[in-house]
C-alpha cells in the first residue's frame, strides 16, 4: 500500500501481466521474465529490496531481494533467478490491509522530448520567427564568445561523464561523442544478429534483443546508451534497421513489438568482423574457467577394534589397523591354515579355536557352535570390524572417514499450494559445490533452484529446486558427473513417462 502511494521509493523492474499469478503462487520472478526499457534496467546490488510492477503501471505488485546486482543480470544474459519475492498483491500481508486493487500509475517517460514538433511551430508562427531573426542580429557580436564557453563546458561535462570517458579515449579523435555512440549501437547490433541470435529465436521481443543481446556483445570498457545516440530511442533505431531491410520488427501485441525475421544475407551482417579479445581479457577469462569436475576414488574399509585384536596380532596388525575387504580375507584364511583348523572330513568348515570363538561368537553361541563354514566365517569377521571409508579426489592425498560414506540423497517434498519441490543432499561428500550444481539445474530446468543449510547436519547445505527434476539430476549426477550409482538415492522417483509431473 505504501508504494502505490510512492512508486518511486524502491528501485523498480517491470514485468509482463501473465507472471503475476505465478508470483501470488509463490514463485519467484526470473531474469526472462523482465521487461528491459530503453533506457536500461536500475542499478542495484545483490540483496537490495525491489519493486515489482507489470507493464503498463507503475504501480508494483511484488516486493523482493536482487539475487545478483544488475551487471550481473546483464552478463547473464538475463537467466537464472532475479529476484525472491517476499510479498506480492494478494498475499496474506495484503488482506491485513483495506484490500483494495493497484492503482493506474501511468509510466515515467523517461525520452526526452522531441524538439522537432517545437521547431515546427516556431516556424510557423511569422511573429516568433521576426524575433528570432532580431534577436539574432544583436548577438551577432557575442556568437562567437558563447559558442566558444559552450565547447568548453560540454567538454568539461563530458569528462567528468564516467560513460561517456569510455567512449573517446583519443581526445584526438575528430568523431563527436553521439558518432562514436551511433557506431557502438550499430556494431553491438551486427554482432548480436551474427553470433547470438538464431532463426529458433524468432520472434524475439526487442526489449529482450537489447538485454540478453546487444548489451552483452558491448566491447568491454564501453558503455552502451541508446540514448545518448542520434536515434534517442530502441524503436526508432530498429526502424532504421528495418529501412535497410537487415531485419523485420512487427507489433505482435499491443505496445510490444518483435523482431519477427532477419536477412542473415545481408551485406552488413555477412561483412561484419568480430573484434578480436585483448589478451588482458582472455588471460582473466582462462583464469576463471572452471576446472571439470572428476568423480572420487571411494573404498569401503575396514578398522580392526580392540575386540579383534587377538586374532590379527599375528599378522602383524594392531588396534586401529586399516585394512581392505580382501586384505581380511587372506588373513582369516592364513589364520586358519596355520593353526590347523579345517575340519579334516570337510573341508568346507573350520573348527573354531578360543581366540576365534570370542572375536565372532555372540555369547549364547559360544558353547553351542563348535564349527563354522567358510563364508559364514568371513562373513562374521567383516562384521565384527569397524566399517572406514577412503575419500581419493585427483591430485589430493586419501582421506579415511569412519563410518559409511552417505550417499547423495534425493527426495520430493511438498509445499505450499500443493507444489512439489526436488531437495538433493550431501553434494559436498562427494566434493560437489551445492551451489555450482544449483545453478546448472536452474539453467536446465528453468525453475527456480535455491541453496539453503541442511537440517539436522553441521555446515552442510541442500539444493532445493522446484518441481520434480530428478529425471535431470539424473542424467547430471550419473552421465557427466559419473558418479556410481550405488552412491546416488532417489533416483527412482524420476516421474514416469506420461505422467504428469
Amino acid at each position: 500500500y505504501t508504494l502505490w502511494s510512492y512508486p518511486d521509493l524502491l528501485p523498480a523492474f517491470t514485468t509482463w501481466p501473465p507472471v503475476l499469478e505465478k508470483l501470488v503462487g509463490g514463485a519467484d520472478l526470473m531474469l526472462p521474465g523482465l521487461v528491459v526499457p530503453p533506457a536500461g534496467l536500475p542499478q542495484v546490488q545483490k540483496g537490495d529490496l525491489c519493486a515489482i510492477a507489470l507493464l503498463g503501471n507503475r504501480a508494483p505488485v511484488a516486493v523482493g531481494v536482487a539475487a545478483m546486482s544488475t551487471a550481473e543480470m546483464l552478463t547473464s544474459g538475463l537467466k537464472g533467478r532475479g529476484f525472491s519475492v517476499l510479498h506480492t498483491y494478494q498475499d496474506h500481508l495484503w488482506r491485513s490491509g483495506d484490500k483494495s486493487s493497484p492503482p493506474s500509475l501511468a509510466p515515467l517517460a523517461l525520452d526526452p522530448p522531441d524538439l522537432s514538433e517545437e521547431k515546427e511551430s516556431v516556424q510557423a508562427d511569422p511573429t516568433l520567427q521576426g524575433d528570432l531573426r532580431r534577436l539574432t542580429l544583436e548577438g551577432e557580436e557575442e556568437n562567437g564568445e558563447v559558442q566558444r564557453m559552450c565547447e568548453e563546458k560540454s567538454l568539461s561535462e563530458a569528462s567528468e561523464d564516467p560513460s561517456v570517458r569510455g567512449l573517446n579515449p583519443d581526445p584526438t579523435d575528430s568523431k563527436t561523442l553521439q558518432e562514436q555512440m551511433d557506431e557502438l549501437v550499430q556494431r553491438c547490433f551486427l554482432h548480436a544478429l551474427k553470433c547470438q541470435v538464431r532463426k529458433a529465436d524468432l520472434p524475439l521481443l526487442t526489449s529482450t534483443f537489447l538485454g540478453s543481446h546487444m548489451l552483452s556483445c558491448c566491447p568491454e570498457g564501453r558503455q552502451l546508451d541508446i540514448k545518448k545516440s542520434s536515434y534517442k530511442k530502441l524503436s526508432k533505431f530498429l526502424q532504421h534497421m528495418q529501412q535497410e531491410q537487415i531485419i523485420q520488427v512487427k507489433e505482435l501485441s499491443k505496445g510490444v513489438e518483435s523482431i519477427v525475421a532477419v536477412d542473415w544475407k545481408h551485406p552488413r551482417i555477412t561483412s561484419f568482423v568480430i573484434a578480436e579479445p585483448s589478451p588482458t581479457s582472455q588471460t582473466i577469462q582462462e583464469g576463471s574457467r572452471e576446472q571439470p569436475y572428476h568423480p572420487p576414488d571411494i573404498k569401503s574399509l575396514y578398522c580392526v577394534p580392540a575386540s579383534m585384536t587377538l586374532l590379527f596380532q599375528e599378522s602383524g596388525h594392531k588396534k586401529g589397523s586399516i585394512l581392505e575387504g580382501g586384505e581380511v580375507r587372506m588373513i582369516i584364511i592364513n589364520y586358519v591354515k596355520r593353526n590347523d583348523l579345517v575340519d579334516a572330513d570337510n573341508k568346507n568348515l573350520v573348527k573354531l579355536d578360543p581366540i576365534l570363538c570370542d572375536c565372532i561368537l555372540e555369547k549364547n553361541e559360544q558353547h553351542t557352535v563348535m564349527k563354522l563354514p567358510w563364508d559364514s566365517l568371513l562373513t562374521r569377521c567383516l562384521e565384527k570390524l569397524q566399517p572406514v571409508y577412503q575419500v581419493t579426489f585427483p591430485g589430493q592425498e586419501p582421506i579415511v572417514k569412519k563410518g559409511r560414506i552417505c550417499p547423495i540423497d534425493i527426495t520430493l517434498a511438498q509445499r505450499a499450494s500443493n507444489k512439489k519441490v526436488t531437495v538433493v543432499r550431501n553434494l559436498e561428500a562427494y566434493g560437489l559445490d551445492p551451489c555450482s550444481v544449483a545453478a546448472i539445474l536452474q539453467q536446465r530446468c528453468q525453475a527456480s533452484a535455491t541453496v539453503t543449510p541442511a537440517p539436522g547436519a553441521k555446515d552442510s547445505l541442500q539444493v532445493q529446486i522446484q518441481g520434480n527434476q530428478v529425471h535431470h539430476l539424473s542424467r547430471l549426477l550419473l552421465e557427466e558427473y559419473q558418479l556410481p550409482r550405488k552412491h546416488i538415492q532417489g533416483l527412482e522417483k524420476a516421474p514416469k513417462p506420461g505422467k504428469k509431473k
